[in-house]
């Protein structure tokens, strides 16, 4: 691993959150694993359960794992990070959010960014996020 000098200090009355820029080979191996196997299911998959659902619980894993690879931070924060702007991401569907940002007519951005809500992808992303609490330091 290597590691860099630099530290953010965000001061709570509770407890000082850190993070350190690093880089991690394995997180880096888990990350491409990760998103191989997203894109194969992207393209050869079109089922009504690995597809949608366990797309989705793999997507958190993938975010959380890409940010391992330069970050040395709580892991249990960091998880809780990836999955508060899943659910960011998944109300904001519910709003139409790709409309608004002028991307309805891209198929690459109402891939990614997701263009309906729903309560099952919310579900799929609180079981990715408990997949990155077995991630420990």
């Amino acid at each position: 691993m290597i590691n860099a000098n630099l530290s953010f200090h965000l001061a709570r009355t509770d407890a000082i959150l850190t993070m350190k820029l690093t880089f991690s080979l394995k997180f880096l191996f888990i990350f491409l694993a990760i998103f191989i196997v997203e894109v194969l299911i992207a393209k050869y998959l079109d089922d009504a359960f690995i597809r949608p659902f366990g797309g989705d619980v793999l997507v958190v894993v993938l975010m959380y794992a890409f940010f391992r690879i330069f970050l040395k931070t709580n892991y249990k924060n960091l998880a809780l990070g990836v999955l508060i702007f899943s659910f960011v991401i998944e109300f904001l569907q519910a709003t139409h959010y790709v409309n608004w940002l002028g991307l309805q007519d891209s198929n690459f951005w109402t891939i990614v960014l997701g263009t309906h809500f729903s309560v099952y992808d919310l579900l799929a992303y609180f079981i990715g996020y408990i997949i990155c609490l077995l991630f420990k330091d």
